[in-house]
């Protein structure tokens, strides 16, 4: 569990928050940390796996679900950190008021084995919202598996 002290500009209040940190470990088929970061360090990628739609303007990524002829979901997600062939790290703009509940993506490479995992690690304020998160990585997951190969 992870814990927080958030101001609120609007009521003028401090509220302690409790944010869960939740860590997926997703093991890859790949050898080549290029081919991940192709897919997760840039629009292009993101969008054959994690949106319908995604733009990238400066450090900012907006993320679209939906058709246009349908209900549609848009975020924005501002960059904070890109290590090139290790990690993205995120903030999503509703997480404006806790800058310490980042999204990351890093990719890590076993000493042992050799073998490529993506490592996603995610914010939730509560349990639901952490189920809830983690069904959407996981599903995430396997699109990216089903595009990718990966």
């Amino acid at each position: 569990m992870y814990f927080c002290t958030v101001f609120s500009r609007k009521a003028n209040l401090i509220i302690r928050l409790t944010m869960r940190k939740l860590t997926i470990e997703y093991p890859l088929s790949t050898k080549s940390p290029k081919i991940i970061w192709d897919m997760i360090s840039n629009a292009a990628g993101m969008q054959k796996w994690l949106a319908d739609n995604v733009t990238e303007e400066d450090d900012t990524m907006t993320f679209t679900w939906g058709q246009p002829w349908t209900e549609r979901d848009t975020k924005q997600s501002r960059i904070l950190e890109i290590s090139k062939f290790n990690h993205i790290r995120m903030l999503w703009d509703y997480h404006e008021d806790t800058p310490e509940a980042i999204w990351e993506m890093r990719i890590e490479q076993s000493d042992l084995t050799g073998q490529l995992s993506l490592l996603i690690t995610d914010y939730a304020a509560d349990e639901d919202e952490e189920n809830e998160l983690r069904g959407i990585w996981d599903d995430n997951l396997e699109r990216l598996h089903r595009v990718s190969g990966l």
